[in-house]
């Protein structure tokens, strides 16, 4: 962690987002408690994570990247458990777990460790709400998921965030990002930029073009190598180009492929996604073109 400074609103989902290896797991752990700092402070709801730790698990759910609930359990028996930890029952806060556990209640007799990944997700989730936290921290909860369960999650933390719970959830899909109130990026334990999604969008300095020739392999190095480059990476079956100049000379850099034996060369202005802004991000932080 590089001198990290945020600031989490109540009810909000809040987004950290970044690629495997950038912090998110060692923040996270050091707000639910579970690691020690190396120095600085942090607070959740008011109170020191380090000072105030065993009053603090109490209000707050937890919900760990690995699925690690009981698997020789029942789904019934791992529910009914964290409810008791808790001292609470399963009935008492049903209401708030009720859209979630729905989808797995016929299944409840089956043991966890027999579970579908959505299934453990939902079981997971479940698990971590059942005690009606004020917040909860969910760790790279959509991955290794299907997509119609990364949606289906998505949609449940939405309905969450009606009762008032605050939500911290990382992920390392910058598409997710929009689902989130508010984001902060996040890459090597450095905070690169907070900031609602459209905020971050809107940073993106200059005009960014998705460029494609019959040569695309070859087209990722000589776009790296033309003059003008200021970030060049591939995207899908486009490489997305942003030029160091204000207005893009499209003839100069059209000759410029031409004269490397490319054809068929197509040049189009896109808007920029958060994917975009965050490897710009990156450039920022080394000065160099950003390379993909």
């Amino acid at each position: 962690m590089q001198h990290i400074n945020l600031e989490v609103d109540k009810g909000e989902i809040f987004g950290l987002i970044g690629p495997d290896g950038a912090g998110k797991t060692t923040l996270i752990r050091i707000l639910t408690t579970l690691l020690l700092p190396d120095s600085g402070t942090a607070q959740v709801m008011g109170m020191d994570v380090i000072k105030d730790y065993r009053p603090l698990r109490r209000l707050f759910g937890y919900m760990p990247g690995r699925f690690s609930l009981y698997e020789d359990l029942t789904v019934e028996e791992n529910l009914e458990l964290f409810a008791s930890i808790f001292g609470t029952t399963i009935q008492e806060n049903y209401y708030l777990i009720e859209d979630i556990y729905k989808q797995i209640e016929p299944f409840k007799t089956r043991r966890a460790g027999k579970l579908s990944g959505g299934m453990k997700q939902k079981l997971a989730l479940s698990c971590a709400m059942i005690h009606k936290p004020d917040v909860i921290f969910l760790d790279e909860p959509t991955t290794g998921v299907d997509p119609v369960s990364r949606r289906e999650f998505w949609y449940m933390l939405r309905k969450l965030k009606e009762h008032g719970i605050t939500i911290f959830v990382s992920t390392p899909y910058m598409d997710e990002a929009s689902q989130c109130d508010r984001i902060a990026l996040i890459q090597a334990g450095k905070i690169l930029s907070i900031d609602t999604p459209q905020g971050i969008v809107n940073q993106f300095e200059g005009d960014l073009y998705a460029v494609i020739t019959n040569k695309k392999h070859q087209l990722v190095k000589d776009l790296r190598n033309y003059k003008n480059a200021k970030s060049v990476f591939l995207f899908g079956n486009y490489i997305h180009y942003s030029d160091k100049t204000i207005f893009l000379d499209k003839q100069g850099l059209t000759d410029y492929l031409k004269n490397l034996n490319h054809g068929e060369i197509e040049i189009r202005k896109v808007e920029p996604t958060i994917e975009d802004c965050f490897l710009a991000l990156m450039g920022n932080l080394t000065g160099e073109v950003t390379h993909v």
